[in-house]
């Protein structure tokens, strides 16, 4: 086992001894934990180390799941996003402990709010089910460069893809690469999307806080 694995591993046991007090996760151990929160979590690993060098951010990351496991892989400078700050404030102690504060850091509120106060900070960003494509695409634009990836962990979709390719250019976006496959369960069909930031958006982002959500971009 590689000091990378090592290190995701023992990041993982502390999340669930946490987990006993704190919902952090609704897995709580063994095969499915390992399963979700490793194997998944690093399967966007080949899309990370193809997006351009700089700090990834993961969104919505709860647990710190697909971020950490990403981080301790590629070694890069990595800010976990999300709106409970109970979570994040979790996080950022099991970071600490394990020394890596240095490389991984937490943000504990809206990513609206987050782009309001630090625009274009991102080179990488993830998503793991945090919401459909369309708003996804919305709330990452403020955050990434130029030449920035979006790297969107999805069963597979239609609808949702159909929807997020209409409002890709007014959001800055072109879809660069989707890729399927299973886990190793033989079950969990996954799609991971990328897409490119090649210009600004034609409208003021970030809207409100909440409507990318409640009033998605339809066109």
């Amino acid at each position: 086992m590689s000091s990378s694995e090592e290190l995701i591993q023992r990041y993982l046991d502390k999340i669930l001894v946490v987990n006993e007090t704190m919902n952090l996760t609704r897995i709580t151990g063994g095969e499915r934990a390992r399963l979700l929160h490793i194997e998944d979590s690093l399967s966007g690993l080949q899309e990370l180390q193809e997006s351009p060098e700089g700090l990834y951010g993961d969104l919505g990351s709860g647990g710190g799941f697909p971020g950490v496991p990403l981080a301790l892989a590629s070694g890069r400078k990595t800010v976990l996003v999300d709106s409970v700050k109970k979570k994040m404030s979790a996080v950022q102690g099991i970071i600490d402990s394990m020394g890596l504060d240095d490389q991984i850091s937490t943000y504990g509120g809206r990513i609206e709010e987050l782009s309001e106060e630090q625009k274009e900070i991102f080179s990488a960003l993830t998503a793991r089910a945090l919401t459909a494509l369309p708003s996804l695409l919305e709330l990452a634009s403020p955050l990434l460069q130029k030449g920035g990836h979006l790297i969107c962990y999805k069963a597979p979709l239609d609808e949702e893809l159909e929807q997020a390719l209409r409002i890709q250019d007014k959001l800055g976006f072109k879809m660069k690469s989707k890729r399927e496959f299973i886990l190793s369960d033989n079950e969990t069909k996954r799609c991971i999307l990328v897409f490119e930031k090649i210009h600004r958006p034609s409208l003021k982002l970030p809207r409100r806080v909440g409507l990318a959500q409640k009033k998605p971009l339809l066109s």
